[in-house]
């Protein structure tokens, strides 16, 4: 395969990674849909745990699943139930067609965070796949700094009146304006573009070797000390990632009396600073050990938990949600590099496990919400955030092991 003809391949794939952002949106969207339908936090906040149930049920099924109908129409069904999951919204936002949407959304997502990365493995190798895999991420984490800005974008649009001559008079209509749920069909219409151009794209996929691995050999590695902790550390970065651009907009407008729409801001800067992460760390730990890197993104995440706890100022909160963003940004890859390295023979298995692993992204709104209603104060939901960072620092000290 040319270089030429490889970088068209990667247009499609590239474009299924900023696809895969779009479950990102659900810490907006979770905050709009609080105010629209007068949830408590404990309810809002059901919205990212179900759509990150779903990593728990479907990410080693999706494995077994490539192995039979292969990695570019796996990628493709998972783009399909992500077009549906953003069709929903437009035309009803009640509770129960969230639900339902936001369930797709997961499930959708499930498939492809699973299925995308070995397909990037069929068009890039050697030594060019790790910076493939990386500038993948980059883009994914392009949509999800977008989301808050159409949504705030859309919530403060003044939709105009129509009106049209009916038997001769004129009739006033009332508008049909999406408000801050226009991003869903922004994202759904790249969706489709996704599909069409990937479905076109012909791209050859190696035979995996061995049969896939089933849920009892992915959860029998978590009898391996190392590889149980390494799934804890997972569930945290999960967790401190949906709740962080789920409760940022939430204690902005709680100390500070700001907007939603203003607000939201704080959801982009946080997916700014990790994206930024994201890019330094790739040069970072070529210089430093993943040891270091890892105890110095925790730390910058300790410093932010604390500022979060004690300080009112507009600045300050905003430096801590960056400091989250930057020191969140490398955790996951250290972790999993770890976990694959404690186990050479086994990494099928702990991939699955790890995938299984964003099943915190579940957990961590759920006692986000219940501790802010018990609270009555976001402090709640950032001392369940601070369980998480002090986890990854005590996990710290076990990466010397390895």
């Amino acid at each position: 395969m040319s270089e030429k003809t490889s970088s068209l391949k990667l247009i499609p794939v590239m474009l299924a990674f900023f696809a895969m952002g779009f479950v990102d949106l659900v810490g907006i969207a979770s905050n709009y849909l609080k105010a629209d339908l007068g949830l408590s936090d404990s309810e809002a906040n059901i919205f990212p745990s179900l759509v990150f149930f779903w990593f728990l049920i479907f990410s080693v099924p999706t494995g077994m699943l490539m192995n039979r109908i292969g990695r570019k129409k796996t990628v493709l069904l998972s783009l399909i139930v992500t077009f549906l999951s953003l069709m929903i919204p437009i035309f009803d936002d009640a509770y129960m067609v969230m639900l339902i949407s936001f369930s797709l959304l997961g499930i959708g997502n499930a498939l492809m965070q699973t299925s995308l990365n070995p397909l990037l493995s069929n068009i890039v190798r050697g030594d060019r796949l790790a910076s493939s895999l990386t500038f993948g991420q980059f883009v994914k984490a392009i949509a999800s700094f977008l989301a808050p800005y159409i949504a705030m974008w859309g919530a403060t649009q003044v939709i105009p009146t129509f009106y049209i001559a009916m038997w001769g008079a004129t009739q006033a209509i009332p508008s049909m304006g999406l408000g801050w749920r226009v991003l869903f069909p922004v994202y759904m219409v790249i969706a489709v573009i996704a599909i069409l151009l990937l479905g076109a794209t012909t791209i050859h996929e190696t035979k995996e070797e061995g049969r896939p691995s089933t849920f009892g050999e992915c959860l029998a590695l978590l009898g391996k000390p190392f590889i149980l902790l390494c799934f804890i550390g997972i569930m945290c970065h999960v967790g401190i990632d949906v709740g962080t651009n789920t409760t940022a907009p939430k204690i902005l407008m709680e100390r500070l009396g700001m907007t939603l729409a203003d607000a939201g801001f704080a959801t982009s800067l946080y997916f700014i600073f990790r994206t930024a992460g994201c890019f330094s760390g790739a040069f970072i730990l070529r210089k430093v050990s993943p040891k270091g890197f890892f105890a110095f993104s925790v730390f910058l995440m300790l410093l932010a938990m604390i500022g979060l706890l004690f300080f009112h100022s507009k600045e300050i909160i905003y430096a801590c949600i960056a400091l989250i963003g930057f020191g969140n940004s490398n955790v996951f890859s250290i972790i999993f590099a770890q976990a694959l390295l404690s186990m050479p023979n086994k990494q099928n298995e702990v991939s699955g496990l790890m995938i299984m692993g964003l099943f915190g992204g579940t957990i961590f709104p759920i006692f986000m919400g219940v501790a802010s209603d018990m609270l009555a104060s976001q402090v709640g939901a950032v001392l369940v955030l601070c369980v998480g960072v002090a986890y990854l620092l005590f996990f710290t000290s076990k990466l010397s092991k390895q």
